[in-house]
């Protein structure tokens, strides 16, 4: 009876769809798998040096920046927030989704641009000089240090925290917020006692994201000069040409990254914070005047303004000095390469999230619960450690690969993989298939199971029912996905550093070589590409938010 039972189960859940879930799964979670096997080996002199000096400033110059940024976008994100969720003023339709263009910038691009702008030979100490007659103390324009970066990473990384927090005030706590309207509450006691407690999940949501972010990063921390494990595991790897010390450092990221998993859960426990009942409303806003309006016209096109209109200000300055030299074949080379690669790991990372969002809404299970979370680990795990990983994988196919390669004449310890576009596309895939993932599972919750149930009744298969009824209803999900991981993809750095074939080059590889040999200038142009492909990716996404609520 059991082994039947067994049979009956196997043959249930044997089909192409689960199939190529499993496969997905599999290769998602077989590079961590390398990493963590990297502890169990022997340690050599260099991880004894490592450890003994280097390793503790590693993991407390990574928290300070984490817990620093956190604090900092908390404090932006939060308070942009409640303001556009719970007060109408003059320009408020225009700061809600400027307040996202800062995700248009990645923060390496901005690090090296504040910091040749507030350089002495910059363009904001020359107006100070020239222009007011002013000299100041130049370690006022310092930012090349951890309160520097964590300036410029808390500038803009903070959407993250403001639009889940906005998500939510906006929709889950109208009666929470009113009832203390009511009862005559000012709006200081209602922003600290009703809103913060009631986002607490929300605004942890977003903080998490944030930690992610800082922790993957590489070109700030570089160009800063600060210690952190991504910049560690780099020169470990380029440095020192130690791979194994390099998987070991990665290793130990991963531990503090899982540390910050569990830390969320225990903080939440079991609490929930949402209305006790599916019919809510929307919040109701507050028409601000005088004094009130000014002050968050102010705040918000401040917050606007060195987010994203300086910054892309000056980029576009130094592009008219430099555009000549840039503009040349090699520039056009790079383009090509940055929309090749991203188109077609768009292509493969968007096949595997839309099948395995679709066993996930048709099985309910243990199963898909867990095929959903390992999809979704890929985000968690920051560039360079994924990177090493994706390599440890690949090296290990070319050594079980040799006899095949000896036969075609290749050699016997050729690395064919290992030196390929495959390894590349297979690392953005892993990285940003919760991003297409996520969407699309979002899309399939909108439409819910009526139609498929309908269409597989009517003796459709699941195969025939996706292609006429599902695809149809989540192609707006489905161009969502394809947008945000484009976004993520074109001005991803660490994972493209370490893993490119040589004399493969992208926008954001050549923009950080550009900054890192101090011609910011000529840096610009690429760089100002890159943000134009992350607003235009940000407009679609708040268009289509904007069309799917209505």
């Amino acid at each position: 009876m059991i082994v039947s039972a067994w049979l009956r189960n196997l043959k249930k859940y044997s089909n192409g769809w689960n199939l190529l879930s499993v496969i997905g799964a599999f290769a998602a979670l077989l590079p961590s798998l390398y990493i963590v096997t990297g502890l169990f080996h022997s340690p050599n002199e260099n991880w004894q040096h490592i450890k003994d000096y280097l390793l503790l400033d590693y993991a407390m110059q990574s928290l300070w920046l984490v817990l620093g940024t956190g604090i900092c976008t908390v404090l932006i994100g939060v308070t942009l927030a409640w303001l556009i969720a719970a007060y109408d003023f003059p320009l408020r339709r225009f700061f809600t989704w400027a307040f996202v263009l800062p995700l248009a910038v990645p923060p390496y691009i901005a690090a090296y641009t504040y910091a040749n702008m507030l350089g002495y030979t910059g363009s904001v100490q020359i107006f100070m000089r020239n222009v007011l007659g002013w000299n100041l103390n130049q370690a006022y324009f310092d930012i090349m240090s951890m309160k520097g970066a964590i300036v410029i990473f808390s500038l803009f990384l903070f959407p993250y925290v403001y639009l889940i927090t906005k998500m939510f005030l906006e929709r889950q706590s109208a009666s929470f917020i009113e009832n203390a309207r009511l009862l005559g509450k000012n709006p200081l006691y209602i922003f600290f006692r009703v809103v913060l407690p009631l986002s607490q999940a929300a605004i942890i949501g977003g903080v998490s994201l944030i930690a992610f972010e800082v922790l993957n990063d590489f070109g700030v921390t570089k160009y800063f000069g600060i210690q952190s494990f991504t910049t560690a595991i780099f020169q470990t790897w380029f440095g020192m040409y130690d791979v194994e010390s390099a998987i070991r450092l990665a290793a130990l990221l991963m531990s503090f990254i899982i540390g910050l998993f569990i830390i969320e859960r225990v903080l939440r426990k079991r609490r929930r914070y949402h209305a006790s009942t599916s019919r809510t409303r929307p919040l109701s806003r507050r028409r601000l005047h005088g004094m009130p309006a000014l002050i968050a016209v102010i705040l918000s096109g401040l917050i606007v303004s060195f987010s994203f209109l300086v910054p892309v200000l000056q980029l576009s300055v130094w592009a008219t000095w430099t555009y000549k030299e840039v503009m040349s074949s090699q520039f056009w080379g790079l383009l090509f390469n940055t929309l090749f690669i991203s188109l077609v790991s768009i292509v493969v990372l968007m096949l595997f999230a839309v099948i395995v969002a679709n066993v996930c809404r048709y099985q309910r299970s243990a199963f898909t619960l867990i095929l959903s979370k390992l999809i979704s680990s890929g985000y968690a795990i920051p560039g360079a450690v994924l990177s090493i990983g994706v390599l440890a994988v690949f090296i290990s196919l070319d050594n079980q690969l040799g006899g095949l390669y000896e036969k075609f004449g290749w050699g016997v310890n050729k690395l064919v993989l290992s030196m390929s576009l495959l390894m590349l596309i297979f690392a953005y895939v892993i990285r940003f298939l919760a991003v297409g993932f996520n969407s699309v599972e979002a899309g399939f919750e909108k439409i819910g199971n009526r139609y498929t149930e309908a269409s597989r009744l009517l003796g459709l298969g699941l195969t025939k029912t996706f292609f006429k009824v599902d695809l149809p209803l989540i192609k707006g999900a489905v161009f969502t996905g394809c947008i945000l991981a484009f976004m993520e993809i074109v001005k991803e750095l660490p994972l493209t550093l370490l893993l490119r074939p040589f004399n493969f080059d992208t926008l954001a590889t050549k923009a950080y070589q550009y900054a890192s040999d101090e011609q910011i200038h000529q840096a610009s142009i690429p760089s100002l590409f890159i943000i134009a492909v992350g607003m235009i990716s940000v407009y679609f996404y708040y268009w289509l938010g904007e069309r799917n609520s209505e």
